[in-house]
């Protein structure tokens, strides 16, 4: 098994969510999250004062499926949320040793699905 987490832009999230839908990946865990990397520091204003954001919001989808879904899910990511610009994210992929249903303590793939 693999997981991916893909960190990408907001505005992004709903395409991706229902493309991943469309191919019968429903199972994912979605976190608000703030980062900085390529991306220039953006200047604001509160009442008055200026100041610099340094981290953008950014959406972290985490996904855990079987190992031959790999190329394609990573292939759906990236032509989902591929803009071309910096700031368009990342995706890391990790192994997964086992996962266990803590309701039923079903093992693997069937804990997932």
């Amino acid at each position: 098994m693999k997981k991916v987490e893909a960190i990408i832009r907001p505005e992004a999230f709903q395409n991706l969510r229902d493309r991943l839908s469309d191919e019968g990946i429903t199972g994912m865990t979605v976190s608000e999250v703030a980062g900085c990397g390529l991306q220039k520091k953006q200047t604001g204003v509160f009442r008055g004062s200026h100041f610099e954001v340094s981290l953008q919001p950014k959406i972290k989808v985490e996904l855990i499926f079987d190992d031959h879904l790999l190329d394609h899910v990573v292939k759906n990511i990236r032509d989902v949320c591929a803009t071309g610009e910096i700031g368009d994210g990342k995706i890391f992929v990790y192994p997964v040793e086992d996962v266990i249903r803590i309701r039923s303590g079903e093992h693997g793939l069937t804990a997932i699905k």
